[in-house]
């Protein structure tokens, strides 16, 4: 089953498609430049069409979504954590 879909191996976050992702859950992902999947662990529980964390981001690092710098990080995210507003502002202002 896929849990969550990205453009491009080099992104940061993907986005969850599937409803009941839970913390603790082996979640799969697929890379859809690639076809390939990954895997990783879910950290929280993740809504459906909120973004999981792909890699270990420091704050102001830049999150990388669909291949597109999407944002910045403002509070430390690990890999498998939902990456949100809490964690990720724009670079706008």
């Amino acid at each position: 089953m896929i849990h969550f879909v990205l453009h491009d191996a080099d992104d940061t976050v993907a986005v969850v498609v599937v409803e009941g992702v839970k913390r603790g859950d082996k979640i799969t992902g697929w890379i859809m430049d690639e076809d390939r999947m990954i895997d990783i662990t879910s950290r929280a529980d993740i809504p459906i069409g909120h973004k999981v964390a792909l890699k270990d981001m420091a704050v102001g690092d830049t999150v990388m979504k669909y291949g597109i710098d999407m944002g910045k990080v403002v509070a430390p995210i690990a890999v498998g954590e939902h990456a949100h507003v809490h964690n990720i502002k724009t670079k706008r202002w």
